[in-house]
């Protein structure tokens, strides 16, 4: 089903969205080498907790963290563990928050120290692609318009798009219609109306877009094992411009001037 959500709705999402950029951002402050997925799942958690939120990701269907973490080739869903980060990696962060019966829900890829130019790039380019497809977002298109941007935009630098994974429609159930691939046709696809809230999630690989799944029924990982990257923002339809709801804004003050940073601030990319 899709829901059209009223502008009080929309706003209580953004609140929920807020606790979750801050969460992101003492995440942040922790990636270095060292450090265990778990311990990074840990602080996101009772930050949310302390500041009145649920943590979307536990227990749903089974899912037994808080935060997605998925390092180097892994997709998305990588569970948390006693895996220390290391000079070179790439990390994932997927978190949603549930505040006020409302979900928000975005992802960010942190370098972890130095890493290799083209990992670089992945990472810079999977997030500008959000953007870029965040700018067709708007009342009268269509939910293959920003499949068919974010597409267009990475393959032009050789990189692929993961077919089986998507985003979605968010509000009071974590995922709601639609779908939103990152590929497609323009023109095709669920018509884009005023008060949709959707995340909008690129994962982008460096090699081919096959994927994997682990014996643990979570953890995807591409087939090739090269890095794969993951961005993502929930954002309400508007007339002409997208509203953004969730934020890269705390993250970003941490990462400033650290080798954490990837591309430029969001106020630049848009």
């Amino acid at each position: 089903m899709i829901y059209l959500k009223s502008d009080q709705e929309i706003e209580l999402i953004k609140i929920s969205a807020q606790v979750l950029g801050k969460a992101h951002a003492e995440v942040a402050k922790r990636i270095q080498p060292g450090v265990t997925t778990k311990e990074l799942d840990r602080t996101a958690e009772e930050f949310i907790r302390d500041h009145g939120g649920i943590p979307s990701f536990k227990g749903y269907n089974g899912f037994p963290a808080s935060l997605c973490i998925s390092v180097n080739e892994t997709v998305v869903h990588g569970i948390p563990g006693k895996y220390e980060l290391k000079e070179g990696d790439i990390i994932s962060i997927d978190c949603g928050v549930k505040l006020n019966g409302y979900h928000s829900d975005s992802a960010y890829t942190y370098p972890v120290g130095e890493i290799a130019l083209e990992v670089r790039d992945l990472l810079t380019r999977t997030k500008q692609s959000l953007y870029a497809g965040i700018g067709k977002a708007v009342e009268g298109g269509r939910v293959g318009d920003i499949g068919y941007t974010v597409q267009s935009y990475v393959e032009q630098f050789g990189y692929t798009v993961v077919r089986e994974l998507v985003g979605h429609g968010v509000g009071k159930n974590l995922h709601e219609g639609p779908e939103v691939p990152n590929y497609g046709k323009r023109g095709q696809g669920a018509k884009l109306k005023e008060g949709m809230v959707i995340a909008i999630e690129p994962m982008i690989n460096l090699g081919k877009k096959n994927i994997v799944q682990e014996r643990d029924g979570w953890t995807i990982r591409t087939a090739d094992r090269k890095p794969s990257a993951h961005f993502e923002h929930t954002v309400a339809i508007r007339k002409g411009q997208a509203e953004i709801l969730t934020t890269f804004q705390y993250i970003e003050e941490v990462t400033a001037n650290t080798t954490l940073m990837v591309g430029t601030n969001e106020a630049t990319i848009v």
